[in-house]
C-alpha cells in the first residue's frame, strides 16, 4: 500500500470529491479527529444539582443548573436554562426527570421549542396513584430542527399531586442534546 502526503485534496472539476467506488470500505483510524460536518456538535448535558419544587397543576420550566459538558457554550445553565444551538440542523434532545412525591395522578414532561408551551408536540405523561412516598422517573426524547440562530429548547414539567412536588437532585434528572449528522 502506498501513502500519499498532501495538505488538501480538491476535485479536478465541479464541486464533488469522491473517495473510493461502490463496494469499497473507507477506514478512519482510531485517534483521528474528523472536523466539520461529521461531528455531533454542538452537544451538551446538564443536570439538576439542587432539587426543584414544582407546584401542583402548574407547567413549570425545569432548571438544570450544572453542566457535565457543553461543546459550544450553547446551553444557558444560570439564567434561562435553555439550549440555543448556533448551528442549523436536526437535534436529538432528551430529558429525564425524577420526582419525589407522596402520591400523584399525573406527571408530565415537555421539551418546548421557542417557548411555545400551548401548541407544541404532544407531551410525555405518566399516570398513576400511590399512598406512600413515590419516586417516579420518566424520560422524553425527540428529534427537532433548529435554525442555527434563534431557535431554543427548554424542558417543562407538571404534576398533579395536590401539593408541591420535588424534582430530585440525587438521581440524575438531566437535559441533553446533540446535532445529528447525515440527516
Amino acid at each position: 500500500m502506498a501513502v500519499l502526503y498532501v495538505d488538501q485534496v480538491d476535485p479536478q472539476s465541479g464541486t464533488t470529491l469522491t473517495v473510493g467506488t461502490s463496494g469499497d470500505t473507507v477506514t478512519v483510524p482510531s485517534g483521528v479527529t474528523v472536523a466539520g460536518g461529521l461531528s455531533n456538535t454542538p452537544a451538551f448535558k446538564a443536570y439538576i444539582s439542587v432539587g426543584q419544587i414544582i407546584p401542583t397543576a402548574t407547567l413549570t420550566k425545569v432548571t438544570f443548573q450544572t453542566e457535565l459538558y457543553d461543546t459550544d457554550g450553547d446551553y444557558d445553565n444560570s439564567v434561562n436554562y435553555r439550549f440555543t444551538p448556533q448551528t442549523a440542523g436536526k437535534y436529538f434532545l432528551l430529558s429525564k426527570i425524577r420526582y419525589e412525591l407522596a402520591s400523584y395522578t399525573q406527571l408530565e414532561i415537555r421539551i418546548i421549542k421557542n417557548g411555545q408551551t400551548s401548541d407544541y408536540a404532544p407531551p410525555n405523561a405518566i399516570f398513576g396513584t400511590t399512598s406512600t412516598t413515590y419516586y417516579a422517573t420518566y424520560t422524553l426524547s425527540d428529534v427537532l430542527e433548529a435554525n442555527g440562530s434563534s431557535d431554543y429548547f427548554e424542558v417543562y414539567s407538571s404534576q398533579n399531586s395536590g401539593g408541591d412536588g420535588t424534582i430530585s437532585a440525587s438521581f440524575g434528572s438531566t437535559f441533553e442534546a446533540f446535532k445529528l449528522i447525515g440527516v
